[in-house]
């Protein structure tokens, strides 16, 4: 296995050289073929997705892993169109970061340079294997895909389709390459080629990313789990946090921005718990609650203290009273995950306070925490949302897969001893 993976990296790095020289127009060229030949594959795509699927149902899979799993052809539509608009997205090689000529005559400039070979460790979610390779090829670096055994079908198709959309076009298809997956030990060749792979991304849930994290030689960039919290402020628009939480939660449960935790100021508490647990439960979403949003709203189920370190990625949400803005604060940075925070209110002193001191990769005023995303943020794809502060935080795209170096012109200087 240390000899697959090893060989398929020294390959990647061979076409990432090649992809590193490439012009704008040429990785736009190979992007938009390859959302063609996604689009004309579809049925072969659904078809092996469909025995995924079903082996994941008979294992017990969990209904969030079978829904991030699950590719309908509006997905793929959907998944095919992320390539087309990272293709319309400005090109981030070559750009200068900044530069200056020295009193000595040395022209400096600091531009950005593809990574090289980027490592993908994932779940079952075959949308990453595409907006990762496209990611990738665009920011000009070669992709390992490591995916899991429950999308093995669906990946090796996507994965084959796109090869041959760059072979056709006289592109490496080595640029693309699936790692076996079927035995872990090619996560840990991957996460250790030091040298061979420049860095590692994992995405999925905590035990796969601590496990990366804690086990790479490979720099690593943590995508991390989605604790996201609500906090409706005393001085709330009620109508529209009503709409917000809804939306925070019950839009896509499954995916890392759902809201999983409620908090509620206990100045509104008695008009609000009421109408949001009701509205909730007529959502299908059950609600763990603390003893004072339970009395509020009878039904809630008990919130235990797991509770509130649980990303459910499903119809469930825990949900408290506090007393104060500093309450909620206090709740989020015990028990926040720095993924993304929402507040609701109509006090902009509160809101001000609460972007400033609440620690998240995204902190956001009076709109749904669904908007934390690569997509809707303008980045085309995302290859992963980072809740580290090192290199790369929040949705991570084109400018999060490169680096930089500096570039010094001279004309004989020789630096004095």
């Amino acid at each position: 296995m240390r000899d697959e993976v090893h060989s398929a990296a020294r390959r990647a790095r061979v076409a990432a050289g090649v992809l590193a020289q490439l012009r704008r127009a040429e990785k736009d060229q190979a992007l938009l073929a390859m959302a063609d030949a996604l689009r004309a594959q579809v049925e072969p795509i659904l078809a092996a997705n469909a025995e995924d699927v079903r082996a994941g149902q008979d294992a017990g899979m969990t209904s969030a892993l079978v829904d991030r799993l699950t590719l309908t052809e509006q997905r793929v539509e959907a998944i095919a169109g992320g390539l087309t608009k990272v293709a319309a997205l400005p090109d981030p090689v070559g750009e200068v970061i900044r530069g200056s000529t020295l009193a000595n005559g040395l022209q400096l400039r600091q531009v950005r340079v593809p990574m090289g070979v980027v490592g993908m460790v994932y779940e079952a979610r075959p949308n990453v294997t595409v907006d990762a390779a496209g990611l990738a090829l665009k920011s000009g670096n070669a992709a390992l895909l490591r995916g899991s055994s429950s999308a093995v079908h669906t990946n090796t198709v996507l994965v084959e389709v796109m090869r041959e959309a760059l072979t056709e076009l006289g592109l490496p298809a080595d640029a693309v390459q699936l790692l076996p997956c079927q035995d872990r030990a090619s996560v840990h060749h991957l996460i250790t080629a030091r040298g061979l792979v420049d860095l590692v991304i994992p995405r999925g849930g905590a035990g796969l990313i601590s496990s990366v994290v804690l086990g790479a030689t490979v720099p690593t960039v943590e995508t991390g789990i989605g604790n996201c919290h609500v906090y409706v402020d005393a001085a709330a628009d009620l109508d529209v946090a009503e709409r917000l939480v809804i939306n925070s939660k019950v839009r896509r449960p499954s995916v890392c921005n759902s809201a999983e935790t409620l908090l509620v100021h206990a100045d509104v508490a008695e008009r609000f718990v009421p109408s949001i647990a009701a509205a909730l439960r007529v959502a299908g979403v059950t609600v763990h609650g603390d003893d004072r949003f339970a009395a509020l709203a009878p039904g809630t189920l008990p919130a235990t203290d797991e509770d509130w370190d649980t990303e459910y990625l499903s119809l469930d949400i825990a949900a408290a009273v506090v007393d104060s803005l500093d309450d909620a604060i206090a709740h989020i940075t015990e028990h926040g995950s720095q993924h993304t925070e929402a507040i609701v209110t109509t006090d902009l002193a509160a809101a001000n306070a609460f972007t400033a001191r609440v620690d998240a990769a995204a902190v956001i005023v009076n709109a749904s925490t669904g908007f934390t995303d690569g997509e809707e943020f303008g980045m085309g794809a995302e290859i992963g949302i980072s809740t580290q502060k090192l290199h790369a935080r929040g949705p991570m795209a084109l400018t999060e897969l490169t680096t930089t170096k500096w570039i010094v012109w001279g004309d004989g200087q020789v630096r004095p001893g």
